[in-house]
């Protein structure tokens, strides 16, 4: 059995493939999925710890069945994919003589999901933002291989979301992701029948083995363009919560977090909103009331729609410079529960004729896409950071980043990328390098706390955003010299080249005794 699961900000959805029967579905995992009849597939990606030391959990559903979302509790964790691979762990309580991250949160929530399945799946794809770093890559990869499943492989949400809307008959297709922690844009080409060569499978580790769906290999999903970044639902929740403390002096807590979120779902189906709670116990009431034209205010006022406008002339930039057009765009497909915000189809108006926009599929298009590939269809993807080495900026009299592997660079690599060092100091016995994963420039996004709940916040800086992948003893020293260097003249060359399995791979030559110091070694596995 093969699965695919969309583990989301607020919510995960999982699909499977039975190889026997050739069809897909979505899992309804009746322990933690929601209750309701309203999207029953989703299950709340929330997670309360009893005992850390034996791995005690509540996860899914039965977090909020027992009233344990409420509280402001210590042992009760959401929204925490957002803090994965970030550098706030040390806001985290222990518990139970337990250091606690949120990459043990994250793992405690996925392991525990698996384990409701009917049977250990054999192959996994699991769908990732647009935006993500290798950071947090990684860590989904480690965690995978803990659950010894035999193949696991991993794509991009907007592109798994293009495939799960089956939007075979159009070429090029604009997918919007607006999920609880993320916004991602994504342009792909479905190029159906044009291709029998497999080109870019996302892969992790494993060999694909097709099974009856071979005769489906010429089925090709090519990504044209994509940007994205830390703005989601959560984000939208912080922006009600703040509303409500400065106009109506209500305090923030994790219950009016609940309440300003109910009202947001609401307003996607109605013109006003409105959520009483009473506290029997306190005797405490609050009644909050909200309408689309306030809403639609407050996410003016917090530059909602002027960082949408960046993100898509992005894109449409990218787009441009691979020879396609706005006009090219045949559909464009809304997916996660925060794209079912009107205002921000309203906004989409702007650019694209209402006809083209759909969003029928939010919550199931993803994981149900995600499975495509297990049916045979393959993914040619591009790299989307850009990925340079450390160097000391005289003029800033401070360390900087040049570029050596741009975004955008097609993979596998033809051609590895040249780079000439020489020694900076007399006697220099050998070349450090620091490589580095390059964000976007002039704006950064800093996670921070307030009060219980997990914020971020983009933040323009004019510098780039980067996270080092060998910054840590005996990975940046990538050359011995022997004889030791002298200032003057090249000593080293380091060629760079990405391979079919997306993973950075250097080649150092000592240009002085003709010797290989290091040959394809691998640096990191990138997107």
């Amino acid at each position: 059995m093969a699965i695919a699961i969309d583990f989301g900000t607020s919510n995960t959805v999982i699909a499977k493939f039975d190889p026997d029967t050739q069809t897909t579905e979505i899992v309804k995992l009746t322990n933690i999925s929601q209750k309701t009849n309203l999207n029953p597939e989703l299950i709340p990606s929330l997670i309360y710890v009893k005992n850390a030391q034996n791995n005690d959990l509540l996860i899914g559903q039965t977090v909020r069945d027992q009233g344990l979302d409420i509280d402001n509790n210590q042992r009760f964790f959401n929204n925490f994919k957002r803090g994965i691979g970030s550098n706030i762990q040390g806001f985290l309580p222990d518990l139970d003589s337990k250091n606690i991250t949120f990459e043990q949160v994250g793992e405690w929530f996925l392991s525990g999901v698996l384990k409701e399945l009917s049977e250990k799946p054999d192959s996994l794809i699991i769908t990732v933002p647009v935006d993500s770093f290798e950071s947090y890559r990684n860590w989904l990869t480690d965690v995978c291989q803990k659950w010894e499943i035999e193949q696991v492989r991993i794509i991009d949400e907007p592109t798994a979301a293009a495939l799960g809307y089956e939007t075979e008959n159009d070429d090029f297709i604009l997918v919007i992701d607006f999920g609880g922690g993320t916004i991602d844009f994504s342009l792909v080409q479905l190029e159906l029948g044009k291709s029998k060569q497999a080109q870019g499978f996302i892969l992790k580790w494993g060999e694909k083995v097709l099974g009856k769906s071979s005769a489906q290999k010429n089925k090709v999903a090519k990504v044209i363009a994509k940007a994205g970044m830390n703005l989601g639902g959560a984000d939208l929740d912080n922006w009600l919560m703040d509303y409500f403390h400065r106009e109506k002096d209500i305090a923030k807590s994790s219950l009016i977090s609940r309440l300003v979120e109910k009202i947001k779902i609401k307003l996607s189906q109605e013109e006003t909103a409105e959520e009483i709670y009473f506290n029997d116990r306190t005797l405490e009431t609050y009644e909050l009331s909200l309408d689309r034209k306030t809403f639609e205010q407050i996410l003016t006022e917090n530059q909602f729609f002027t960082q949408l406008d960046s993100l898509i002339n992005n894109l449409l930039q990218q787009a441009q410079r691979n020879g396609v057009v706005k006009e090219n765009i045949e559909k464009v497909l809304l997916v996660g529960g925060s794209s079912q915000i009107p205002a921000l189809q309203t906004w989409l108006q702007q650019y694209f004729n209402p006809e083209k926009i759909k969003c029928d599929r939010p919550f199931s298009a993803i994981a149900m896409g995600a499975l495509k590939i297990e049916e045979g269809l393959q993914v040619k993807d591009f790299l989307y950071h850009s990925y340079g080495i450390r160097y000391w900026n005289r003029r800033k009299n401070r360390h900087d980043w040049h570029t050596i592997i741009p975004s955008g660079q097609p993979y596998p690599m033809t051609n590895p990328i040249p780079l000439y060092l020489g020694a900076s100091v007399e006697n220099q016995p050998n070349i450090e390098l620091i490589i580095g994963e390059l964000g976007q420039e002039t704006t950064s996004t800093e996670v921070y706390f307030d009060g219980d709940r997990i914020v971020t916040k983009q933040v323009t800086n004019g510098n780039t955003t980067v996270q080092p992948l060998n910054d840590k003893e005996g990975g940046r020293n990538i050359a011995p010299l022997n004889p030791v260097g002298m200032p003057g003249s090249d000593r080293i060359k380091v060629s760079f080249i990405v391979d079919e399995q997306c993973t950075l791979k250097i080649t150092v030559e000592d240009l002085l005794t003709n010797e290989t110091l290091l040959e394809n070694y691998t640096v990191a596995q990138l997107r």
